[in-house]
């Protein structure tokens, strides 16, 4: 059960300046993005910023947030520019 005003972890795709993706976890991604796009982030992203949120979704918990994100992580390009695509169609 979630207490008022903890936060919901999720599992984020970004894609940076140089078109790579980008996978990650957080539990507060508007503060997270901004961590990234300051170049405090996280390692790779530092050199490739800006960086814009493409997909993300919620998780259940940490330990359900970093499954999905290994499971992301394991996808090709291709299909995390699918999920991406899908995520937005269905936001639309």
């Amino acid at each position: 059960m979630k207490l008022s005003g903890e936060k919901q972890w999720v599992v984020y795709l970004l894609r940076c300046s140089d078109n790579s993706l980008y996978t990650g976890i957080t539990n507060d991604l508007a503060k997270r993005l901004a961590t990234h796009n300051a170049g405090t982030g996280a390692r790779y992203t530092r050199g490739r910023r800006p960086v814009e949120v493409i997909f993300w979704e919620k998780a259940a918990d940490k330990s359900d947030a970093c499954r999905r994100e290994y499971w992301i992580k394991k996808l090709s390009r291709e299909e995390k520019l699918l999920l991406a695509e899908a995520f937005v169609n269905n936001r639309l």
